[in-house]
């Protein structure tokens, strides 16, 4: 319950709601989610409100994985 209203403190309206639709689809990934924004808002590496862009840019981040890579080997 505290950590909803930090994050809400901290995030416009639209990135809100964003965040509580990865928390209906996605529950451990939305814990991880509110654990690094309450760390980023700690460390004061967010200053002022964190928009819907931003978040996205955050998700993006989290969700991104590396692309596989094909390799060839001749004898």
């Amino acid at each position: 319950q505290q950590k909803r209203e930090i994050v809400r403190r901290y995030l416009e309206p639209a990135a809100y709601e964003r965040l509580m639709n990865v928390r209906v689809s996605n529950y451990e990934f939305y814990a991880q989610l509110l654990d690094l924004i309450i760390s980023m808002v700690q460390s004061n590496r967010i200053t002022g409100r964190l928009t819907e862009g931003q978040l996205v840019s955050i998700l993006a981040k989290l969700t991104s994985k590396p692309e596989p890579t094909i390799e060839f080997r001749h004898k």
